[in-house]
């Protein structure tokens, strides 16, 4: 069984490069399959997601091709539908992507019902309201997504999402990408990331309008014809390491980011008197010894992200007084608290609210990832932590961080990885 070993209580100095966004590159690999020709895409991420997706990509003909560090080129010039492997598509979420990337290049779709992190529900009804407004006889039949374009090709329409839905927007925007017409999304999600996968199937030669902005215009194309993108830093993977930084002491330099995308993260840390200055493309954190107490709310970006909740719950067991962290986004997402509290961590939950009194004096323990984010939260534990901590069901983290390892220990964290297979 693969494991973290951390050796905690060091505080951390230097710099960390961020890598490509893994919400990005997990739509944008499987929009790849829209393109009638080649596309080199940039600044991806080395993580299992990646692969898995890029495996499924192949299982329709796709010829994948690492040039570097990092850049893969991609010819779905020859692709055939074919219902892609269960046992992929079975074991991560962002793999409903190939729903409209099929219905938009092949006019059906055979899809298994996605996997990924346990965060209770996180039901698919818009992005079938979506594809059924856009032409498709679309429904779940047992453990499958099974559609077809009524006439054979998609076209377009107005669609009106009933809840803010980041992964209903993107698998919209896909599918109508090659629709026949013009399709209008309101309601719409406004992530980085959606931006960054308009801006991908821009530059193959889609026409998309508005994305970042609650309403997105697609002007079908006939197909797209190739060209080359780089995708955006993560911004989740940044707030990830500002949050050790602010933890653990010391000053890190978090580079190759976009400050503007790390707002309400940065406003968080500031209001819990972290200092982080912003450069050009990146920001400086200094980790005091001293976090305020804070409220936070979880919302659809520019909100504070989900995706940081846990990570933060970490600082605030260190900071003085009461916080509170409410989740508005999953009904799932506390599962992490035993283990704080295993920790010594006065931290409890009620609904979708999380009270924590601090400051709390963390001891080292045996952590266990429940999801992507949540695992991320205990390696941050462990880093301040005074001692040895072991994290296991670690494939969770690797499923969105790339070299977590290398990257702490450059910053002076004395962790491992320790595969005892």
């Amino acid at each position: 069984m693969k494991k973290y070993v951390i050796n905690g209580g060091n505080a951390l100095n230097g710099e960390v490069e961020i890598s490509g966004a893994k919400n990005a590159a997990v739509a944008i690999i499987p929009a790849a399959l829209l393109v009638s020709g080649k596309c080199k895409i940039e600044n991806i991420p080395d993580i299992s997601d990646v692969d898995k997706l890029i495996k499924i990509l192949e299982c329709f003909g796709a010829k994948v091709e690492f040039l570097n560090k990092g850049i893969i080129e991609i010819d779905c010039s020859n692709v055939k539908y074919k219902e892609p492997p269960k046992e992929l598509m079975s074991k991560i979420r962002a793999s409903y992507y190939f729903v409209g990337a099929m219905l938009g290049r092949f006019g059906t779709t055979r899809a298994t019902m996605p996997g990924g992190c346990v965060l209770g529900q996180r039901p698919i009804d818009q992005h079938l309201k979506g594809m059924r407004a856009l032409g498709a006889d679309i429904d779940v039949v047992g453990e499958c997504i099974v559609g077809r374009a009524i006439d054979g090709r998609l076209h377009g329409s107005k669609i009106y999402l009933d809840k803010v839905s980041v992964g209903a927007t993107m698998n919209i925007i896909l599918a109508a990408s090659t629709s026949q017409g013009r399709t209008i999304i309101e309601n719409a999600a406004k992530e980085p990331h959606i931006v960054d996968l308009a801006n991908f199937l821009n530059s193959m030669g889609a026409d998309i309008r508005g994305a970042g902005t609650d309403t997105i215009k697609v002007f079908g194309k006939e197909k797209l014809c190739g060209g080359s993108y780089a995708i955006i830093p993560d911004m989740i993977e940044a707030g990830t390491y500002m949050i050790a930084a602010a933890v653990c002491g010391g000053e890190v330099r978090v580079k190759n980011v976009i400050p503007k995308h790390l707002e309400s993260i940065t406003a968080k840390l500031r209001e819990m008197k972290v200092p982080v200055i912003e450069g050009d493309e990146s920001v400086l954190v200094k980790g005091t010894g001293r976090i305020a107490a804070v409220d936070i709310k979880t919302m659809p970006y520019p909100g504070f992200p989900t995706d940081m909740q846990p990570q933060t719950a970490v600082a605030l067991c260190l900071a003085n007084g009461t916080s509170t962290i409410i989740e508005s986004i999953y009904d799932n997402r506390f599962k992490y608290v035993a283990e704080l509290q295993k920790m010594g961590a006065d931290i409890r939950v009620e609904g979708r609210t999380a009270i924590i009194v601090g400051p709390n004096d963390l001891k080292p323990a045996q952590l266990t990832s429940y999801d992507l984010r949540a695992g991320a939260a205990m390696v941050i534990a462990a880093l301040c932590a005074k001692g040895q901590s072991t994290v296991i069901d670690i494939e969770y983290i690797e499923r969105g961080y790339e070299n977590l390892v290398p990257k702490l220990r450059s910053l002076g964290a004395e962790i491992i990885l320790d595969d005892d297979n």
